[in-house]
């Protein structure tokens, strides 16, 4: 049986005779179904189209990931050459043998790390293929659209991965929202790898928090403050966001003023 894939937002479901009828991440507030309806596709017929993975050497030991033309919601992954493991942050729809062949020339995966449900994409068929397992707060266990023996959940505040990379719960945009800071990373000031739990923004060394992006839904300041609390105890000097976003340094900072700024624009009458 094919495992279908939603279009809108590129997550996929366990396997099933007919397309489903609903799209669980789609239908909620924070995602949106399109006026033209739910439509459906498989890994297959990606396969059988004109899509591509390419990767870019952004610095020492970290790649992106990117599925070439734009599908779904357009995220990057990204893939962390650790010295203990590799480790794949967030994942992609596409998975092809190019994609496969080449990840496996740089060492395989040995965990694929997920911020929240919207990056779910065909996360068990990167799992099956690299045996990596995979990891996901259980705060968003019910965003799971297709389980698997190779999803772990994890529980709690933050989780070592290796002795140089930790999850961190930071909530906000989904309860189990979570990022990954790799602290052999930038020349061992530090990378937060933060999905859009913590997003970039066109404005330079600024970020911002939602609860939805493409509804404009904001968070509570109480929820910021929150989120702005944890980071502080992360170190960390460099932020890389889902879509290519960057601050190159002095992120730490750009997350605190952010922070603020974003609070006072709430509570000021």
């Amino acid at each position: 049986m094919p495992s279908y894939i939603c279009k809108t937002c590129g997550v996929q479901y366990a396997p099933s005779e007919k397309e489903p009828e609903h799209c669980i991440i789609c239908e909620d507030e924070r995602q949106y179904v399109p006026k033209s309806g739910q439509k459906w596709t498989t890994l297959e017929s990606m396969q059988l189209q004109s899509f591509h993975n390419e990767f870019k050497w952004e610095e020492p030991h970290l790649f992106s990931i990117t599925t070439v033309p734009e599908f779904a919601i357009g995220q990057t992954a990204y893939f962390i050459q650790d010295e203990e493991m590799n480790i794949l942050w967030d994942c992609l729809t596409y998975l092809d043998d190019d994609t496969i062949e080449r990840i496996r020339s740089m060492g395989g995966i040995d965990a694929i790390i997920l911020s929240h449900p919207h990056y779910y994409s065909t996360q068990v068929e990167w799992a099956e293929v690299f045996d990596a397992p995979i990891y996901i707060h259980e705060d968003d266990k019910q965003w799971v659209p297709r389980e698997s023996r190779w999803i772990e959940y994890w529980a709690g505040e933050t989780l070592e991965i290796s002795n140089q990379t930790a999850i961190h719960r930071l909530g906000g945009h989904f309860p189990g929202g979570a990022v990954l800071n790799w602290a052999a990373g930038n020349n061992k000031q530090g990378i937060l790898l933060t999905g859009d739990i913590i997003q970039v923004v066109a404005d330079p060394g600024w970020v911002s928090f939602m609860y939805s992006y493409p509804n404009l839904i904001p968070l509570p300041a109480s929820t910021v403050a929150q989120i702005a609390a944890k980071t502080e105890a992360i170190p960390f000097n460099r932020v890389y966001n889902a879509f290519h976003g960057l601050i190159e340094d002095g992120a730490k900072r750009a997350v605190e003023q952010s922070a603020k700024r974003y609070i006072n624009a709430l509570i000021e009458e």
